[in-house]
């Protein structure tokens, strides 16, 4: 329905910087007819801070939450897992290295699943679901929490991203505890047919939930308990 942008630059920072990161945020918006109704702009020491806010809504009853997975329920995320998190530790190894966006889309251009995420809702696909905005490990944690279940992932369903000019395969840390994917976590009934792709998004089948409370990790050569390792707000 709308966005809210709270902005504060360095004196020094270039107008044309501005001018890109607003022409590129309403780009966006106007993709997706979303309103920047507002925020607020200030005087940074040092550094870029930026803070976005979005409303939406949704009819009432029809939310699909984070605490209706069930024992038995498969677990799906769509897309590639971390792309965006194997980009920034790129950047931070080599600050000197100018990255080419395009072969780092995941970082640089990120997509908001909201085609399917209407599509789960519109065919009653999902039991739960949440966005991987916090990095697989995390998000999944808050899933289980809030339902009262455990979850078993399988490794080699995992689907890993391609980054840079190479495409290479990012590692299976970053897949798991990376953030800023936005793409979508979600379980679905036993009974259900869940497609290979929805509204355009490839979707994966990458796991179960289980009565236990723990998320366990499995491979060909056995398991290990899985703990969020991804990002996490109050942590010191």
């Amino acid at each position: 329905m709308a966005a809210f942008l709270s902005l504060a630059v360095p004196p020094k920072l270039p107008q044309a910087w501005v001018d890109g990161f607003t022409s590129g945020l309403l780009r966006l918006a106007t993709r997706y007819n979303v309103t920047l109704a507002g925020g607020d702009t200030a005087q940074s020491p040092d550094g870029v801070l930026a803070d976005i806010v979005v409303l939406g809504s949704v009819s009432r009853g029809k939310a699909i939450l984070r605490s209706t997975a069930r024992p038995g329920d498969r677990l799906f995320v769509s897309g590639s897992l971390g792309g965006a998190a194997a980009a920034l530790h790129k950047m931070f190894r080599q600050p000197r290295c100018r990255l080419r966006p395009n072969d780092y889309k995941r970082h640089f251009f990120p997509e908001p699943q909201i085609d399917l995420g209407r599509a789960l809702r519109s065919r009653s696909l999902a039991s739960a679901m949440i966005d991987l905005s916090d990095g697989l490990s995390t998000d999944l944690s808050h899933i289980c929490e809030e339902s009262g279940v455990g979850a078993v992932l399988f490794e080699e369903r995992i689907p890993l991203a391609a980054i840079g000019k190479d495409q290479q395969r990012v590692s299976l840390k970053d897949a798991l505890h990376g953030g800023d994917d936005y793409e979508l976590l979600f379980t679905a009934r036993p009974g259900k047919r869940v497609p290979a792709g929805i509204a355009g998004t490839p979707v994966s089948e990458i796991g179960r939930i289980t009565r236990g409370r723990k998320m366990i990790l499995q491979n060909s050569h056995g398991s290990r308990e899985l703990r969020p390792q991804g990002w996490e707000h109050f942590r010191g």
